[in-house]
């Protein structure tokens, strides 16, 4: 290639050479002109030439060169998928590690509070799967759908490197969660009376409507922790909140061990140790953010967050309420349970196997977190075969993770229930339900990346919640419901009946978002991302409070 610089350059001082003579010829000098004038343009013919032949080795280098590289591309392609795939494995483990941690440690303090009230007494142990199953996890929906939206503009405004308006998003879901929890307080404060009024046993309504009065600050933990990790979570910052969180769990565990066993504080007791940890973890988390740590999506509190909040509510609702039909369909199971002969026992074994599938599927939930994340920055960029690609790779891995604790539910199923109780009666009806506990477990591996299992990753990075609303409504509460009644009070098989109405409706819900996530139009939720994300940015200097003001 140099040497065709160089001819090229010689060119053109040929050229110079011809005006050159041309001009400074006279009339009568025509002969020695022309002369001239041929001289000089036999030299350029000679060195047009020359070009010409380096040009044609050029060419047929590149031909060998593109050859080559066919040659070489066929032989490691297969290297090079699963090179993609190694490369894809680690930004989601990146992602989903810390979030896997703080979701199996958060939700491992509800399992520990609850194994320690399950030693204080039968009826204490059924209250508190009432309040846990029921109202917590009715308020938790809410709230956490009402976050999911802050995960998905997040998602998507780190992607497109708009990285101030993390911060004001983060702003405005406290704003709009701290209203929701307010709306929230009379269920919690008037639970004994609803219990009573829905039919359930005088006695365990009495101790819920106390225990669900201890569980008023952890509303609050609620608003800010899932809000803050979901923030975190987007700029692959949540590491902090992992070892904050499972800090705070063994803390737990010591508090609980001292004040429900040595002191024997009972539910004041385990429910103190609760709040206390829970709370530490807020602590640490605000520290983290305003501390310094997240210099370029934290810039302060601004009254931006008070802008543009109409479109947020709105997105955020369709989060709440797709998460919710969901989270309200178990509690409308445990609630059958309860009307049962043996109400006592029913629920204790019901809330005992959801637990233990809650708590497994937080660790599938903190990695498959990493999806709504990793699809979000994908369609933020504008790059729809990677959020494909990505997709993929998480469905495979969560489904591998879900055989080895299937496996691990068939072998040792049967003893699970003794972490929780020493009543014989309520661990063998445990142990009972060990196979159907076992394929939820398995089920609940893909269903969560599909469905929106606490989060829809899928749904969520792409924004699409409201479609996955209806699919819930129509899988749960027109399948998954009647069936378990049908088959748990009419065919008799009790407990057994209502859960395989359960997984009834989950496969049905998985396998309906199944197929629509299959024919995703991903140029088209690129282009929906691209809109979303015009339509809301605001530009640093527009979240100041100086220019808000002379606004």
């Amino acid at each position: 290639m140099k040497a065709y610089e160089d001819l090229m350059k010689q060119k053109q001082h040929i050229d110079i050479m011809v005006v050159g003579i041309s001009s400074q010829a006279k009339l009568d000098d025509r002969v020695g002109l022309n002369a001239s004038i041929e001289c000089v343009r036999s030299k350029e013919i000679l060195q047009m030439k020359q070009i010409e032949k380096i040009v044609e080795r050029i060419a047929r280098g590149v031909k060998a060169n593109d050859m080559d590289e066919r040659l070489l591309g066929t032989e490691p392609e297969e290297n090079s998928i699963l090179r993609r795939v190694w490369e894809e494995s680690k930004k989601l483990w990146r992602v989903g590690f810390p979030s896997m941690l703080a979701r199996v440690t958060s939700f491992g303090m509800f399992v520990v509070t609850q194994a320690f009230i399950g030693r204080i007494g039968e009826v204490q142990l059924a209250a508190y799967a009432l309040i846990q199953v029921i109202t917590v996890r009715f308020a938790n929906g809410i709230l956490l759908g009402m976050s999911s939206a802050t995960e998905t503009l997040c998602g998507q405004a780190f992607g497109a490197k708009q990285y101030h308006m993390l911060g004001i998003y983060l702003q405005r879901s406290w704003i709009i969660n701290l209203f929701t929890t307010a709306v929230l307080l009379p269920v919690f404060i008037f639970a004994s009376p609803i219990f009573k009024l829905l039919g359930e046993d005088d006695d365990i309504a009495s101790d819920a409507g106390y225990i669900s009065l201890w569980f008023i600050p952890m509303l609050y933990f609620f608003v800010f922790s899932l809000t803050i990790q979901k923030y975190l979570q987007c700029q692959l910052r949540n590491m902090i909140v992992g070892w904050i969180s499972a800090g705070t769990f063994i803390l737990h565990v010591l508090l609980s061990w001292i004040f429900v066993s040595k002191l024997n504080w009972g539910i004041p007791g385990a429910m103190s140790s609760m709040i206390i940890s829970s709370w530490l973890v807020v602590i640490g988390e605000f520290i983290y953010i305003f501390g310094g740590w997240c210099p370029n999506t934290w810039k302060g509190f601004t009254f931006a967050a008070f802008l543009d909040l109409f479109p947020v509510v709105k997105l955020s609702i369709s989060s709440g309420v797709m998460l919710c039909l969901e989270l309200w369909y178990y509690a409308i199971l445990v609630l059958l349970a309860g009307y049962m002969k043996n109400a006592a026992i029913s629920i204790d074994a019901f809330s005992i196997c959801l637990n233990i599938i809650a708590w497994q599927l937080m660790m599938f939930l903190g990695f498959l977190s990493a999806a709504s994340v990793r699809v979000s920055n994908e369609l933020g960029r504008g790059n729809a075969k990677a959020a494909k690609f990505s997709m993929k790779v998480i469905i495979c891995t969560s489904l591998c993770i879900g055989v080895f604790f299937w496996a691990l539910c068939l072998i040792f199923g049967h003893q699970f229930g003794y972490l929780f109780t020493s009543d014989e009666e309520v661990a063998k009806s445990v142990a009972d339900l060990s196979v159907l506990l076992s394929f939820s477990v398995l089920l609940n591996s893909v269903q969560p990346i599909l469905s929106g299992k606490h989060n829809n990753r899928v749904a969520i990075g792409a924004g699409r919640q409201s479609m996955v609303a209806y699919v819930n409504i129509c899988s749960y509460y027109v399948v998954g419901v009647p069936l378990g009644i049908l088959l748990g009070y009419v065919a008799k098989m009790e407990v057994k009946g209502i859960w395989i109405g359960m997984i009834i409706g989950v496969a049905t819900q998985t396998i309906v978002l199944g197929y629509i996530t299959s024919r995703t139009d991903w140029d088209e939720q690129v282009n929906k991302a691209s809109e979303r994300l015009n339509k809301w940015f605001l530009r640093p200097s527009e979240t100041s409070d100086e220019h808000l003001s002379e606004e």
